[in-house]
């Protein structure tokens, strides 16, 4: 539920507009499912519980991962696999991150994220609000000291652009643009142009300007498709 309190921050009160400007409260109640690079997943999160699925396809036969939590579990072809460290964390890591882009900026009010308001700027021509978000070591999961900063639509409140680090496979960091938007139940899901830039320890901060000067290259494109959603009661 989003606070209605006065003492909240300026980063505070924009990530609660964008949050409603995606589908508010309808998240923590929403089944999701859609298709991403031959994978198809099923996500649930609410403040309480979650639970992330991704289910497919390879030599070994039908593979069905789920995070939830309890922890993390990959069946093949319905029997469970013995896993190792190393590849629970990377599995993990892995169906985590599909999961939180997916629901952006659904959990930007969770405890252990913090906010903090950079200021207005203007890309492609559209006014942004943006709101740099870190995380508590305690709560914040593997990835606490991964950074965000996230450009927030003036006028609508939705993401125009994400820029993030990350330590995981050797760290870097990533500029997004989204390119499409999916309304569906209600629900608001956002398809990226991925982009990076020359040197892998660049700034978060550096990355606007490096846009808009043409310096990064295209790496991929983040596309949802058959998108479904099932609010549940």
């Amino acid at each position: 539920m989003i606070s209605s309190c006065t003492s909240r921050t300026e980063a505070e009160k924009i990530v609660d507009k964008a949050i409603e400007a995606h589908g508010g409260i309808l998240f923590e109640k929403a089944k999701i499912e859609f298709d991403f690079r031959e994978r198809h997943y099923e996500i649930f999160k609410s403040p309480n519980a979650f639970e992330y699925v991704r289910e497919f396809t390879d030599s070994t036969g039908l593979v069905r991962d789920v995070l939830n939590n309890s922890g993390f579990v990959r069946t093949v072809n319905g029997q469970e696999v013995t896993l190792d460290e190393k590849q629970t964390k990377a599995f993990t890591n892995s169906v985590n991150s599909v999961a939180y882009f997916a629901f952006l900026p659904y959990g930007l009010n969770d405890a252990s994220v913090y906010k903090e308001y950079l200021g207005e700027s203007e890309l492609e021509g559209k006014a942004y609000q943006l709101i740099k978000v870190t995380f508590s070591e305690v709560g914040g999961g593997e990835d606490f000291d991964d950074e965000f900063i996230y450009w927030f639509d003036k006028e609508t409140f939705r993401i125009g652009y994400v820029a993030y680090s990350y330590h995981t496979d050797g760290g870097g960091v990533r500029f997004r643009r989204a390119i499409k938007t999916h309304e569906v139940g209600e629900l608001v899901f956002l398809d990226y142009e991925n982009y990076k830039p020359a040197m892998k320890d660049t700034p978060v901060e550096e990355m606007e300007a490096l846009f808009k000067e043409g310096k990064l290259e295209l790496l991929s494109e983040i596309l949802l498709e058959n998108i479904k959603v099932e609010i549940l009661k």
